[in-house]
């Protein structure tokens, strides 16, 4: 048993291997951009703000502060309870391209973050939208690089992965498993093929034409969404429109949780949504990422244990050592130091037992939690 288990192992790692290489081939890499452009549309960056006061103050004046000549904050305070509109307030006063919205109360057939961007959206009078988060920080050039990527690729939508910012112990464990997990879930080529139906989308950085918002019925048509990134990308490629995602960590970053219970909380809601609600999925994803992650560790040392034939001994150590060359290649490209890939196994399994109490949550109770706010019966 132990014999076949081994090749098993030393298999998957190849082939998850082989899968990471070919993808990340067809990966695009957004280098910054300085001006001038040979046009400048007007952009409206539309940002949703509910409870957000740790981070909205340097998301706007990260935005407020682009070089890019054209364009304007829409920002909607989402009935925060906290200091978030005292904070809006006061960045307002100073900056004048700044247009600060009192959101309505949330109607009875909406989802939060639709439709906070959909009130910002009717007060956008840019030809470009740009639909992003309160917790990301900008570089300056990040319009500009933006803009100058849709108008070379003549494109209709870009989606651009962002740069990550770590904190805690449980970030450093938990988060660059979940985002090469991501990462390796989109597949890029297929994304930036107009000839397939493949689309993603990522919630932190969606621009995209007003002509082509206002065709798909912009975000009245994913109004009970919790993945409307992903929904709003499907909707725009069906519609024939010309859509690339790509990795952008040069010109954005983000720092998305800052304890143990935000990631647990904050990945629930929505990653058995991104698996299709599918058991068989959940299940099939969770087996790749331990065995990818964890079980090579397991059999090493089972073998060494035992002391196992030279062979089998072999085979099991250069299946752990590729998948350590892998996990330092990550903390490299995360910016994180590489004892730390010594945590991913870790991570792993608590990023497993979030996949199945999400899937517990959406099946099984029929509800989503997030910022305060349960939604019923999610479907998206």
């Amino acid at each position: 048993m132990l014999t076949v288990l081994s090749v098993l192992q030393f298999a998957l790692i190849i082939a998850i291997l082989v899968y990471l290489t070919v993808n990340s081939f067809s990966m695009v890499k957004v280098e910054p951009e300085d001006g001038p452009l040979p046009s400048s549309p007007f952009v409206s960056v539309c940002v949703p703000a509910r409870n957000e006061e740790r981070d909205i103050e340097a998301c706007l004046t990260s935005l407020l502060n682009q070089d890019y000549p054209n364009y304007e904050v829409i920002v909607v305070d989402d009935n925060s309870t906290d200091n978030t509109p005292g904070i809006i307030e006061s960045l307002q006063k100073r900056h004048s391209n700044l247009v600060a919205v009192q959101g309505a109360e949330l109607p009875s057939d909406w989802y939060g973050k639709p439709f906070a961007l959909h009130q910002a959206e009717q007060r956008a009078r840019g030809e470009l939208l740009l639909f992003t988060d309160a917790d990301p920080v900008f570089q300056p050039n990040a319009l500009t690089t933006a803009v100058h990527l849709m108008q070379k690729h003549r494109l209709d939508m870009i989606s651009l992965l962002p740069g990550a910012e770590f904190g805690s112990f449980w970030e450093r464990a938990v988060q660059p498993v979940i985002f090469a997990f991501i990462s390796a879930h989109i597949r890029f080529g297929k994304v930036n093929d107009p000839e397939s139906p493949a689309a993603m989308g990522v919630g932190s950085f969606i621009l995209l034409r007003r002509e082509v918002y206002d065709r798909v019925g912009g975000h009245e048509t994913l109004k009970q969404a919790i993945l409307e990134d992903i929904g709003m990308a499907r909707l725009v490629k069906r519609s024939g429109a010309r859509i690339m995602m790509a990795e952008a960590q040069k010109i954005y970053t983000i720092r998305m949780y800052h304890s143990f219970r935000e990631i647990w909380t904050g990945w629930r809601k929505n990653v058995f949504l991104a698996m299709k609600k599918s058991i068989f999925k959940t299940f099939y994803y969770i087996l790749c990422l331990l065995g990818f992650v964890v079980t090579p560790w397991l059999i090493a040392a089972y073998h060494l244990w035992l002391g196992s034939a030279l062979g089998w001994q072999a085979m099991a150590l250069a299946g752990l050592g590729l998948v350590l060359v892998t996990k330092w290649g990550l903390c490299h490209g995360l910016n994180l130091e590489k004892r730390y890939a010594l945590v991913f196994p870790l991570g792993a399994l608590v990023v497993a037992a979030i996949m199945i109490n999400s899937m517990v949550h959406l099946l099984f109770r029929g509800k989503a939690e997030w910022r305060g706010r349960t939604y019923l019966q999610p479907e998206k």
